[in-house]
């Protein structure tokens, strides 16, 4: 018998979602079955998906470990072409492990990865410790034989997107983008950017005059999630709007800590809640909420994360199809910004 009983509140907010994702929200069955989406990095002409996957492999931290090898092949298999690594990320192990899984398939992914403002950590004779590296400011030669030491390890003859892992406070902008220039045109680069850099060097970078020996940063990579308000602030999200720039913002579940089953911190408990309440009345995940959130910034890009198991690659990128209904994410927004202002306050109180 057909009724027109009408459907509850939750009803059709998870009808719209499922309809939206092309798949049911709950299930991780349809993430290899409908191609992934592409958008533009920044201005540049790289094309790549909506969910970036880490390299950093905080549980598996060897580069020769089998679980990030599975990883990285279920990233391949359902179609993520976009990889972020550091030569700092095992000092140089995960840029090794990455090279090999995509060394096939080079032509179809697209890499990012960064120079650190340091050399490796030393292991120390006395206590067999090991020591910070020494640190280093990003010159012509020390920017040069850092990128030639991660094409070394990537096995490739070009870097998609070469960044700055942090500001060295030290070296002027115009001698960065020089160098940078100089990469670009010998082939060893496609583009540039920077990553944990203030608003105001960010800017710095972008209002360089243009002239034909110097190039321009393409984007930035960022700690930006539904939990972040100390961290990414806006005027760096106003700077990357207004400029064009690529987002890739990273950590949607702040490196595990807004994830199911972590011992998470008291201070973000009210803020969970919401989540929670929220992932259940779209009959969907805490994670693909998280990367859904940040997705639906317009200065994102792309979301970095970092699974660490080939089911963690399909929830994230349950996260890509997922669309909040507004009534939702205005809900989300609220514990965004009442989250953000009790962690002020606790700022505040700390001597």
């Amino acid at each position: 018998m057909i009724t027109n009983s009408p459907l509850t509140r939750r009803q059709f907010h998870r009808s719209a979602v499922a309809l939206a994702a092309g798949s049911f929200v709950g299930s991780t069955a349809g993430a290899a079955t409908k191609p992934l989406e592409l958008v533009r990095f920044g201005k540049t002409d790289l094309q790549v998906t909506r969910y970036c996957q880490g390299t950093a492999f905080r549980q598996h931290p060897r580069s020769d470990n089998p679980t990030a090898r599975r990883i990285l092949g279920r990233c391949l298999d359902v179609g993520i072409n976009f990889f972020d690594t550091a030569e700092a990320y095992g000092w140089g192990g995960s840029e090794t492990v990455l090279g090999r899984i995509v060394k096939r398939r080079r032509d179809r992914v697209v890499i990012c990865t960064k120079a650190a403002p340091s050399e490796a950590p030393v292991k120390d004779p006395d206590t067999n410790k090991f020591k910070l590296g020494r640190r280093v400011v990003f010159d012509r030669a020390t920017l040069t034989r850092k990128c030639e030491g991660s094409l070394r390890r990537l096995g490739t003859d070009y870097i998609d997107l070469f960044l700055l892992h942090s500001d060295d406070e030290t070296t002027p902008p115009e001698a960065i983008a020089g160098t940078m220039e100089q990469l670009v045109r010998s082939g060893k680069i496609r583009y540039w950017g920077l990553s944990n850099f203030s608003a105001a060097n960010v800017r710095k970078s972008i209002d360089l005059p243009r002239n034909p020996g110097r190039s321009s940063t393409s984007g930035t990579e960022d700690y930006f999630h539904i939990a972040a308000g100390l961290r990414m602030n806006n005027d760096l999200l106003k700077v990357i709007r207004k400029s064009g720039l690529g987002l890739l913002a990273f950590s949607p579940q702040d490196c595990g800590r807004l994830s199911v089953g972590r011992k998470e911190n008291s201070a973000y408990g009210p803020l969970i809640g919401v989540l929670d309440r929220v992932a259940a009345e779209l009959n969907t995940t805490r994670a693909r909420v998280l990367i859904a959130w940040s997705l639906a910034n317009p200065a994102v890009t792309s979301v970095l994360g970092g699974a660490e198991s080939p089911e963690h690659v399909d929830d994230n990128i349950g996260g890509t199809r997922l669309r909040i209904p507004s009534e939702l994410m205005a809900t989300l927004d609220r514990a965004s910004q009442a989250h953000v202002l009790r962690e002020r306050a606790r700022a505040a109180r700390t001597p």
